[in-house]
């Protein structure tokens, strides 16, 4: 039975609801506080253990040269080297980098996989920069950190806007730097790079497997159980793939610039072949046009968000209409909707748990690298789907026996994990 109380706290201005840190932060203390964590180890915890920023300067295409920013933040190394993707992005922070290496040390502790948390970031436009001009900036950055990165301390990995070329780049210079090749040093790599199968559906089939686990809580069967799917990317548009193969019916999928909605389900491969050829979901001959912003509120057994942060928040959770919400997205929703989504009994597969496959994968990555040893994409499937039904189950029984709900329990479990790690260790002096 859940007990937990979860408290509203009003933002201290219109912007501090969608700052990922500060929502990172108010997650934090209240699983801290229901863990009863003395204060010396919340600041342990909550410290970073390196912060790096760098400065690149990179000669333009035209000739010009300019100067990028780059951030690495490695927030814990207790249980493990760093690891965390890199992002290319005009609106990349300090802030956001620090929030997300936090939440990358919580969602390998959930999958109790042996790594940390890090994540790193570059302040640009990939739309405007050429393929040569990025590969300056990744190597560049790649050189200035290359005593901060490796198969033992940091593993990178591809996130917004980066993929496994960029990841080709990084293994490249880093190994050029090392004298020798060292493909351990990143994830997300081609295959014939010591890339891993499976990886590039592994988000999406970490969600559908913890939504199969969510549906015997309330005695759905795939065939029965309707999906509304924000975001058609990566990993939404894997989640759609792989959900609609294993029979549960995707009614709804949303995009920036649209929606398509089906009551009897939409056709997933012609909907992903009509917006390969058109370049939208909209107008998809199999389903009608619906209002982008209101498809999230439909009524459906599951919504997953799994295009970008802060899509849910105290202005429209109370408008939500599903069931089941598992998080393919990092962050979508935001702390102060917490409590709204509390009082209307949804059942929440919070997001380090619910994306956790992506970097479950990235580890049977470096663990294939570093042994020399490739695995089929059968036995990749297979540990993969321990690993998530078994980080579900922890985090369903952590939440009854404590009386709190699914995302404090992650949060509680995760945090417990890194303190017992940095308590067997001790503080070296």
């Amino acid at each position: 039975m859940v007990t937990e109380s979860i408290p509203t706290i009003v933002p201290q201005s219109a912007d501090a609801e969608f700052n990922p840190l500060l929502s990172a932060e108010a997650r934090f203390d209240q699983a801290a506080e229901r863990l009863g964590l003395d204060e010396g180890m919340q600041k342990v915890l909550r410290s970073p253990a390196r912060e790096i920023i760098v400065h690149i300067p990179v000669q333009l295409d035209d000739g010009r040269l300019e100067v990028f920013t780059g951030y690495r933040v490695q927030h814990s190394i207790a249980r493990g080297p760093a690891k965390g993707g890199i992002r290319y992005a005009p609106d990349v922070s300090l802030d956001e980098v620090r929030a997300l290496a936090s939440w990358m040390t919580w969602k390998c502790a959930v999958v109790n996989i042996p790594f940390g948390g890090g994540k790193g970031g570059i302040i640009c436009d990939p739309n405007l920069l050429s393929t040569g001009e990025l590969e300056r900036i990744t190597r560049r950055y790649t050189a200035e950190l290359f005593e901060f990165i490796g198969p033992e301390i940091d593993v990178p990995a591809p996130d917004m806007n980066t993929n496994e070329q960029t990841m080709a780049w990084i293994m490249d210079t880093y190994s050029m730097h090392s004298r020798h090749t060292q493909t351990a040093v990143v994830t997300g790599k081609p295959i014939n790079l010591g890339g891993s199968r499976g990886r590039s559906e592994a988000t999406g089939r970490g969600c559908m497997i913890v939504t199969s686990e969510a549906l015997k809580r309330f005695g759905l069967d795939r065939a029965s159980t309707r999906v509304v799917i924000q975001g058609f990317g990566n990993v939404g548009g894997m989640s759609a793939k792989l959900m609609a193969q294993a029979g549960f019916k995707i009614v709804a999928i949303v995009e920036y610039d649209g929606a398509v909605y089906n009551t009897n389900g939409l056709d997933i491969a012609a909907l992903t072949a009509h917006r390969k050829e058109t370049g939208s979901v909209v107008d998809f001959p199999g389903g009608e046009n619906i209002d982008r912003d209101e498809a999230m509120f439909l009524d459906t057994d599951v919504l997953l968000p799994a295009a970008k942060e802060n899509v849910i928040t105290s202005h429209n959770a109370s408008r939500l209409r599903c069931k089941i919400l598992c998080e393919g997205a990092n962050g979508p929703t935001t702390h102060l909707a917490d409590s709204i989504l509390a009082e209307k009994g949804i059942f929440i597969v919070p997001d380090i748990l619910a994306n956790a496959g992506g970097v479950t994968v990235s580890y049977f990555e470096w663990v294939q690298d570093r042994q020399g040893y490739f695995w089929n994409e059968q036995l990749v499937n297979e540990r993969l789907e321990q690993i998530m039904v078994e980080s579900f189950n922890d985090v369903v029984a952590y939440a009854e026996k404590h009386g709190v709900h699914n995302r404090t329990a992650a949060y509680m479990l995760a945090l417990d994990r890194v303190a017992f790690a940095i308590k067997l260790r001790g503080l070296y002096a």
